[in-house]
């Protein structure tokens, strides 16, 4: 199947009033468990690679192109998408690489500043057909200008879609990166007031914090797409952890990163459901 752009997965979903599962590759038997996981769903997911993997593998070219391949063979539509990425030479090398969407997050740059740099890049992006999210009222989580408690104001949000011209926006409605435990308390009246404000898909990121229930009502209240992470990631270890604790001799990784890939397979599949009941 040949790649899907972004803007299409999000849009189609977004007019059915369903999400789009949006997960983060962070190395090869990530990108091949969420396909999978996808395929047995049955359906359409964003394969994402944030500027922190970027660092990790010291490139962003080896693994994008793997996760590339892999969407453009998969049974389901896969799109590949550039994560919180602060830097914008990294943002015009996802272009020229392939990739058919980026997050462009000058979030912690004063709101003026912030306005300059994503138009900047959403000018870049749209004029190779490139699909464009931005963030606006940090999310929590990350420390620094990621301050656990902002919200996002929807008048503000308004203001910087028009300023910008970005394709959709990531929103700060009580999530936070980086939680294992899945108790975040999102503001069901405040997603349903920048729905209403701005004519954009919004965007929940630090969706690994919030349980089953309220990714669905957060859909039903006007998000689109689900950024999950750090969810996967707790699956992906445990699976290791627990056949190394049976197997305690094993040294090919292969033989823990089959059930590890298996058990991040099954967690796409059961979200993905949760985002489209």
């Amino acid at each position: 199947m040949p790649l899907t752009p972004t803007d299409e997965i999000v849009r189609r979903a977004r007019a059915a009033g369903t999400g789009v599962g949006a997960f983060n590759v962070l190395q090869l038997e990530h990108a091949q468990a969420i396909v999978a996981g996808a395929e047995n769903a049955d359906r359409p997911v964003v394969l994402q690679i944030s500027e922190n993997t970027v660092r990790y593998h010291g490139a962003l070219e080896p693994v994008a192109l793997a996760s590339l391949a892999v969407a453009r063979a998969a049974k389901t539509p896969v799109a590949v998408h550039l994560d919180h990425a602060e830097n914008p030479d990294l943002v015009r090398e996802a272009v020229a690489l392939g990739l058919g969407s980026v997050m462009f997050d000058a979030s912690k740059l004063p709101y003026a500043e912030n306005v300059a740099a994503t138009r900047e890049v959403v000018e870049h992006c749209h004029s190779h057909g490139v699909w464009v999210e931005a963030e606006l009222g940090e999310v929590g989580g990350k420390g620094g200008a990621h301050t656990p408690g902002v919200r996002t104001d929807p008048d503000e949000a308004r203001a910087f879609v028009d300023a910008t011209g970005v394709d959709a926006l990531a929103v700060a409605v009580g999530s936070a990166h980086q939680m294992v435990t899945r108790d975040a308390v999102l503001d069901f009246d405040l997603i349903a007031r920048l729905r209403a404000a701005v004519d954009v898909p919004l965007v929940l990121h630090g969706s690994s914090g919030v349980s089953d229930p309220h990714l669905t009502a957060a859909i039903a209240a006007g998000m689109t797409k689900v950024n999950v992470s750090t969810h996967l990631n707790k699956a992906f270890t445990e699976a290791v952890r627990a056949h190394l604790a049976e197997h305690p001799t094993t040294v090919d990784p292969r033989t823990y990163l089959t059930p590890a890939r298996a058990a991040v397979a099954r967690e796409v599949s059961h979200l993905l459901a949760v985002l489209s009941p």
